[in-house]
Order: C-alpha cells, then sequence, then structure tokens
C-alpha cells in the first residue's frame, strides 16, 4: 500500500462533495483542486555576497523537503549594482504528495508560530483563483535550527489553484483549514 498524504485524503473524501454542492459542479473534474506551491525568496544582498544565495537554497530545501534552485538576474539593474545572469534569489516548486505535506506542515505547524498570529489576509488573490502571500520569518517553520540562521529572511508563498474565480479559490482553500481573514 502506497502512502497517501492526509490532505490529499481529506480533499477526496470531504473537500470535492462539500465544493460540488456548494457551487453545483456536474462532474467531479469541475471542482478545484490544489495544482502546485511555488516558494520564492529573493536575496537582495546577494549582489555583495554570493553565499546568502547558498544559505536560501540551503533553507528552502531544508522546509520543502525538495532542492531548491537558484535564480539568476534577467538583466543589467545599474542602482543596484546587478549585472544580468547574478544570482538573486532562491524558488522551488512543490506539486503531488510533497506540496500536500507542506501544505499540511504550514497550516498546522508554521503559520500558527507566527507572532500575533490572527490569520492570513484574504486581499492576496490573483483574480484567476490562485493566492499569494508573504511570510516575514523563516524561523517559523519548524525544520529551520534557529541556531544555524545567519540572518532572518522572509520569502513569498503562491499557492497555486485550478479554480477559475477567488471565490472557488477561497473555498477551496478554507474547507483546507487555511486561516484565512477578511
Amino acid at each position: 500500500m502506497s502512502y497517501i498524504p492526509r490532505l490529499k485524503e481529506k480533499y477526496n473524501a470531504e473537500i470535492v462533495p462539500s465544493l460540488r454542492k456548494e457551487f453545483d459542479y456536474k462532474s467531479v473534474m469541475q471542482v478545484p483542486k490544489l495544482e502546485k506551491i511555488v516558494i520564492n525568496q529573493g536575496v537582495g544582498e546577494a549582489t555583495s555576497d554570493k553565499r546568502l544565495v547558498d544559505f536560501a537554497v540551503e533553507e528552502i530545501s531544508t522546509i520543502s523537503g525538495q532542492k531548491a534552485i537558484v535564480k539568476y538576474s534577467k538583466k543589467d539593474i545599474s542602482n543596484f549594482k546587478l549585472r544580468k545572469g547574478m544570482p538573486i534569489g532562491a524558488m522551488v516548486t512543490l506539486r503531488g504528495a510533497r506540496m500536500y505535506e507542506f501544505f499540511d506542515r504550514l497550516i498546522s505547524a508554521a503559520l500558527p508560530r507566527t507572532r500575533d498570529f490572527r490569520g492570513v489576509k484574504s486581499s492576496g488573490f490573483d483574480g484567476r483563483g490562485n493566492y499569494n502571500f508573504g511570510i516575514k520569518e523563516q524561523i517559523i517553520f519548524p525544520e529551520i535550527d534557529i541556531d544555524k540562521v545567519n540572518q532572518i529572511t522572509g520569502m513569498t508563498i503562491t499557492l497555486v489553484t485550478s479554480a477559475n474565480t477567488d471565490t472557488e479559490a477561497k473555498a477551496l482553500l478554507t474547507n483546507f483549514g487555511f486561516p484565512l481573514t477578511k
């Protein structure tokens, strides 16, 4: 028997019938689903210290359970002392079982550890059913050892859904237990 993540089981057993009833979908295939999660961390100070990008890659890889890649600048910007091809950030795209596992840890362990946490603002929807939000400190993730952190940095997390509208995506995320506020 193969392993099925807890949130994927919840999606198939509870969320699909609930959303089908709420939005009156005719087919199970119309029900929106979580397609991928993209974690992105920009390292602006990397123009002067290239090791910071390596730390960002290591941290995102630890958090996500998948090797992160280095992102390079696409053009020259003289005001930022930036040249084309310089490393400026790290990112990882999660799909399948790793995506559900990360989403589960994000909802149940990481976000509640945020200082003065009251939920995530619901203004992060992009109009096409995707949700973006930022995290100010990477140390909210239990996988990060605070003693080994050389600099507290934030990251952007994008939840990409197959929903056509923001209301469908919002219903999907709240059924997963994602703490959206008004």
